[in-house]
């Protein structure tokens, strides 16, 4: 298949493996990474438990990619999740995520990291330029460059993300190698509650993870995504999986628990105690390189389930619409940024992104369950898929669905207010689908 492919779709197919280890690696590694460590260590005064749940929660990641490789393979169309619960379970189960993930998950998340960026670029310049603004620009212009074609938009966000990791990697060795080391610790102290304790340090630890899914939005536009995409999932999470486990020894190491536990900054805190003062707008530097990254590989990804939602007539249908030239939904990538840019401007995202968690998790087990409908389907047809399997299934299928099911159960346990929001908030899609769903069947049958 040449870089100059259509898909079925009407659009472009020109992201190979290694952009899609990236695009993988890019949708996870957000500026989490360089917060996390110390909100996890707040829940978590144990250097042992810290990095058992950075273990953990990558392999929790890790077995999803196991199962979403095969569900690419079976449906390797544009819309990722959307297709699989759509053609798992019907259009209402779907597009109540795609309305979930367009009213905040993925816009909120858009959001949330646009700030992060425009205050960050701040430190670096030492300046003091309006939030608003910034934000805007930044959006404004990755938008245009995702317009501009699939592999403009694609190769943007790959050599960020390989900056991105470089920085990380910086940081890592700085941690380890550069810095002073902290004081031998104490003993931990008790933990009262000890299993609450570790469900609250996971919240942080599977956001930071989140993003890998991200990837099989784009599979229509993957070449060979049966054989490319699973591998990619595979390759990018345990990179990822590398980064998270080093950064926060190197955290660790350089700072100790207690000293991690109480700051806000622990990568300024690392990167102060090898080039002092400098060290603040180092880290501030890379966070900012980081908020672009994921922003990028986020107006790849986002607009394509919404794109996938207005072709099934689920959603306003203008964001269906394939620019001549890029072959790009290019009304659906100006909705996402935009509609993103209006949470950032104002200032609600903080606080809806608080109520998703439940939802998000939700939606990765009833996604992950949904092989094995699929593969009683193909016992009762008599049909045998050919593609990618997923490895460990059904262990390692029924291990993620468990575990997505804990973290939905530990955010209702640590945060029961906005976790039972967020259902609220998705279940106020049924009325929306049901208008479009009724003009659906108008229009199919009134078709010749």
């Amino acid at each position: 298949m040449s870089d100059e492919a259509i898909n079925r779709e009407g659009l472009r197919v020109a992201i190979g493996f290694p952009s899609a280890v990236m695009l993988v690696m890019g949708g996870m590694v957000g500026v989490g990474v360089f917060v996390n460590p110390a909100v996890v260590a707040r829940s978590l005064p144990d250097a042992r438990l810290i990095l058992a749940a950075w273990i953990a929660g990558g392999v929790m990641a890790a077995l999803g990619a196991l199962v979403y490789g095969e569900l690419a393979a079976r449906m390797p169309s544009t819309g990722g999740e959307y297709v699989y619960l759509r053609e798992t379970y019907g259009p209402l189960v779907a597009f109540l995520f795609g309305w979930t993930l367009m009213l905040v998950v993925h816009t909120g998340g858009m959001a949330a990291v646009a700030i992060i960026f425009a205050d960050n670029l701040n430190v670096v310049l030492g300046a003091h330029l309006p939030e608003g603004p910034v934000v805007i620009c930044l959006l404004g212009l990755l938008a245009g460059l995702n317009c501009l074609g699939v592999r403009t938009g694609n190769g943007t966000q790959a050599w960020l993300g390989v900056l991105k990791v470089a920085a990380i990697v910086a940081l890592v060795g700085a941690g380890l190698f550069l810095a002073p080391h902290a004081a031998a610790a104490k003993p931990p102290p008790p933990i009262p509650n000890p299993l609450k304790a570790f469900g609250a340090g996971m919240i942080p630890v599977v956001f930071s993870y989140g993003g890998w899914q991200t990837t099989n939005y784009v599979a229509g536009e993957i070449k060979d995504p049966a054989r490319n995409l699973g591998r990619a999932l595979i390759v990018g999470v345990i990179g990822v999986m590398a980064l998270y486990v080093s950064v926060n020894y190197a955290c660790l190491q350089a700072l100790g628990v207690d000293a991690l536990a109480k700051t806000h900054t622990p990568t300024s805190d690392v990167l102060g105690l090898v080039a002092g003062p400098l060290g603040a707008r180092i880290a501030a530097g890379a966070i900012a390189l980081s908020a672009v990254a994921f922003l990028s590989q986020s107006a790849l990804t986002g607009p394509r389930v919404f794109f996938a939602m207005a072709r099934d007539g689920l959603f306003f249908r203008q964001l269906a619409a394939i620019s001549d030239g890029a072959r790009v939904p290019a009304i659906a990538i100006i909705a996402t940024c935009s509609w993103a840019g209006v949470l950032a401007l104002t200032g609600s995202y903080d606080q809806i992104l608080s109520y998703v968690v439940a939802t998000n998790f939700l939606f990765f087990g009833v996604a992950a369950a949904g092989l094995f409908v699929q593969r009683r389907r193909d016992r009762l047809s008599g049909v045998h898929h050919a593609g990618y399997r997923a490895p460990g299934h059904p262990i390692a299928t029924i291990l993620f669905v468990i575990a997505s099911a804990l973290v939905v159960a530990s955010s209702l346990w640590s945060y029961p207010k906005n976790s039972l929001i967020g259902f609220g908030l998705m279940a106020i899609g049924v009325g929306p689908y049901l208008y479009w769903r009724s003009r659906q069947l108008k229009e199919l049958s009134a078709a010749p």
